[in-house]
């Protein structure tokens, strides 16, 4: 029997990228929901930010909601992020819940631990969320969110803290060993969102999602326990200069201009 999966915010970066891999795969019935559309007729056009029946309905039967949908930018005004972040993510749970799902897959990200990014050691999943801006506390509180419904009303929560996943080919982003660090490929994010719909028996869990990156600090054995998530893809970051050499080259830098 085909499980039946919405995906939210199937028009955008991950989402076209989730659809895609799941609509080639056998077992699955895949109904797509985004605001925006952008002339993709597959694509049911819904407002989730206000809970409405014309959506909803959608919902029915459903085995497991893909929630993708947000306002993705790291600096975007509180108000968009309220609306899109929390309430919409809210209906998203409710409709969830309402009409049966089984499991909702939550698009959290690494922002809710941007806090660590100048600390040592490595970024497991159960240190304490740390987000340095409104979009990382948005994802929090979708975290929290799905933590307090699991406990309440039953239903399967896995949270992804996604990493760096570009548009296209998505290639690492070269400007950032920060970024470069905890690249995800397309690839990679596909695989773990597939095995968040077909794992048994998790009742709710927060994992880290990273590509096997070379010296990345973000610890996968979480991932890799419940999921059974293995990276096939990884990035290997330049070196860092060192602090000396850098100086040198930025002074370097500094009298050749003023040579000019």
């Amino acid at each position: 029997m085909e499980k039946r999966i919405v995906i939210t915010g199937a028009a955008g970066n991950l989402g076209r990228k989730v659809a895609g891999h799941l609509e080639s795969q056998d077992g699955y019935d895949i109904i797509l929901l985004d605001i925006d559309p952008r002339g993709d007729p597959g694509i049911i056009s819904a407002d989730l930010s206000c809970s409405d029946d014309s959506w909803e309905q959608h919902f029915e039967g459903v085995h497991t909601v893909v929630h993708l949908a947000a306002d993705p930018r790291q600096h975007a005004p509180w108000e968009s992020l309220e609306k899109l972040n929390v309430d919409l993510a809210i209906n998203v749970y409710s409709a969830a819940i309402a009409k049966g799902a089984k499991r909702l897959i939550f698009a959290s990200s690494n922002a809710a631990m941007g806090g660590y990014r100048d600390k040592k050691g490595p970024i497991t999943h159960d240190l304490p969320t740390w987000p340095v801006n409104n979009y990382g506390v948005t994802k929090v509180v979708g975290e929290r969110i799905g933590k307090l419904y699991s406990k309440r009303y039953g239903i399967s929560v896995i949270c992804l803290r996604i990493g760096a996943v570009g548009k296209g080919k998505n290639n690492p982003n070269p400007t950032s060993l920060w970024w470069q660090s905890m690249w995800l490929s397309n690839r990679d994010l596909c695989q773990a969102v597939e095995k968040a719909i077909t794992v048994e028996d998790v009742p709710f869990a927060v994992l880290n999602l990273m590509s096997n990156n070379a010296g990345m600090r973000w610890d996968l054995t979480e991932t890799r326990r419940v999921l059974g998530y293995e990276p096939q893809d990884g990035h290997i970051p330049p070196p860092e200069r060192p602090a000396g050499q850098l100086h040198n080259w930025a002074g370097s830098l500094l009298r050749r201009l003023r040579r000019r």
